[in-house]
């Protein structure tokens, strides 16, 4: 018996001393940080963190959303499915100063006006989300990710009394325009987004979710309010680092828009010898199939077979379009099948879907696309000639 109860009162004093050490003093500070973009595709959206910093403790610590977990299982697998669980992170704040400082990336500061009781709970609920088994959470590029976390975890420690206001400069618009905020139209970056991304990303997003992006979190920070708005949410804001201008090459001539232009007039060459010769390249409409059907059958799975919601109602499978792999059978034939011309035909009529659904606002597709566009529609009318 007094074995037991010295082992209860044991973990008590532990509980207890846990408790004692993780309480925040009268002068601890709670910011959010925002990091500028990144050169890369996976950096170029930014990061928010909390800062919790208290001096007479020695606490000085980083708590970010969003962390890889590298030791999953099936990683790739994983990341391709959309099913890939994330990690919360707890970084010194000198280290994470110092490599977002050698990365070039600007460190924004805003310190959140908020009571005692408020930083202790703001504090306890990151502890708690970073204990091993509350790490992991299913992250969601636009809806749950490094920034909306921000968001949802601050609004929690001030009981749920957060209110939004418009930024000055805030003008409506689509998850696809906020992405090409951050990427260049004429990117592979925003080529391969553009291309995995459906019309879902193309409905206007409301104010509060245009906060998927770190920016915006900063933005939106600065003028929102706490306790049913008598209270401004940050009390400071500065800038910790801003990035050092250096030059970076956007060569045209690497651009998706030219490589796929170049692509496109040599489709349209072949095509255009083709009708002079009264011949036809076989294998540059099996390459075509190949190519479109392949693609089509990844856009397919991307949206049925996969969790990420952005990747919902794809009409890139108008121009891909899976069926293409099926039919490279009928080129090799010295008489298609009697159905193969109305194929053909209905290829055509998607190229005109696809361009009405891009000017009536669908869906935005990628710009680099236009050229092979334009080529494929003109192989096309060739063949449906060539094979009346």
């Amino acid at each position: 018996m007094k074995k037991i109860c010295f082992l209860l009162l044991l973990i008590f004093s532990f509980e207890f001393i846990q408790a004692q050490e993780n309480l925040l003093s009268n002068t601890a500070e709670i910011s959010v940080l925002t990091v500028g973009p990144g050169t890369e595709l996976n950096d170029a959206f930014g990061h928010s963190a909390f800062r919790i910093k208290d001096t007479s403790k020695g606490l000085d610590v980083v708590y970010g959303y969003g962390e890889y977990d590298f030791d999953s299982p099936n990683f790739y697998l994983k990341f391709a499915q959309g099913k890939l669980d994330y990690l919360i992170s707890k970084t010194e704040f000198n280290r994470f100063y110092q490599v977002y400082v050698y990365y070039n990336r600007t460190i924004k500061s805003q310190v959140l006006n908020l009571s005692q009781t408020e930083k202790q709970k703001l504090y306890d609920f990151l502890i708690n989300n970073y204990k091993p088994e509350n790490r992991r959470y299913l992250y969601e590029f636009f809806f749950d990710n490094c920034a909306t976390r921000i968001k949802d975890v601050t609004n929690i420690a001030v009981n749920n009394t957060l209110t939004f206001n418009k930024p000055k400069d805030f003008e409506d618009a689509t998850f696809r325009t906020l992405i090409y905020g951050n990427v260049n139209k004429n990117s592979w970056g925003s080529f391969g987004i553009d291309l995995a991304l459906g019309s879902v990303i193309d409905r206007q997003a409301t104010p509060e979710e245009h906060m998927f992006l770190p920016e915006n979190i900063y933005k939106f920070f600065e003028v929102a309010t706490i306790n049913n708005g008598e209270t401004p949410l940050v009390l400071q804001s500065q800038v910790l680092f801003k990035k050092k201008d250096k030059f970076v090459s956007n060569s045209f001539l690497a651009s998706p828009l030219f490589i796929i232009g170049l692509i496109g007039c040599f489709i349209i060459f072949i095509t255009y010898k083709d009708y002079k010769n009264q011949t036809r390249s076989n294998w540059l409409d099996v390459s075509l199939s190949v190519i479109t059907g392949v693609i089509g059958i990844i856009i397919l799975l991307l949206w049925f077979a996969t969790d990420h919601t952005g990747t919902h109602q794809n009409y890139n499978l108008l121009w891909a379009f899976v069926l293409n792999i099926f039919v490279i059978g009928q080129f090799f034939k010295d008489t298609p099948s009697a159905w193969f011309g109305k194929y053909l035909k209905l290829l055509v009529i998607m190229l005109c879907l696809l361009t009405l659904h891009w000017i009536i606002g669908v869906q935005v597709f990628a710009i680099g696309l236009i050229p092979l566009l334009i080529a494929l529609f003109i192989r096309y009318i060739f063949l449906i000639k060539h094979y009346n």
